[in-house]
């Protein structure tokens, strides 16, 4: 599965291919901006089927391995902000990285998949180290939020972008 900023062009591509994007079966707004059902989710609930709503979930994804120069490590962390484009911000230095981002899932059982299968997936098209995850964190976003609120766990995720430890 190739994660990437829609309409992106392809490595080895000429031309862009175009997508269109889908919102999720839990979503659908009407023209006049009120939230509807869709079809198909209201004869659900007509026969007492439960909704399935998906939820964020913060993803704090820990890297490390081998010593890598500087430069190519930012860049590689730079071109997977751009490949998903829903990164936060990355820290780094020349052997770990941290990776933090929002993302949509069904449950943290999803969540946690996806983000286990990020560093892999890119790894390649973002030429990023061959560093092995050692680490991950999935919480959801009442949890993030409280944590902020009381002044402990993890920072806001700001300056958006990829800084050096």
């Amino acid at each position: 599965m190739r994660r990437a900023r829609p309409g992106a062009v392809p490595r080895g591509t000429a031309e862009r291919a175009l997508t269109s994007v889908e919102a999720g079966a839990d979503f659908d707004v009407e023209e006049n901006g009120t939230e509807a059902q869709a079809p198909e989710q209201r004869s659900r609930e007509t026969r007492g089927e439960e909704r399935e709503v998906s939820k964020l979930w913060h993803i704090t994804l820990s890297v490390s391995g081998a010593e890598a120069p500087l430069k190519e490590v930012r860049r590689g962390l730079e071109q997977l902000a751009h490949d998903h484009p829903f990164l936060l911000t990355s820290r780094y230095a020349n052997d770990h990285a941290e990776i933090r981002y929002w993302e949509e899932a069904r449950d943290l059982h999803d969540a946690a998949a996806v983000a286990l299968r990020l560093w892999g997936e890119h790894r390649q098209s973002a030429k990023l180290p061959p560093w092995e995850i050692v680490g991950l964190e999935v919480i959801d976003r009442e949890t993030y939020h409280q944590r902020i609120a009381e002044g402990y766990g993890p920072p806001p995720a700001a300056p958006v972008g990829v800084h050096p430890y």
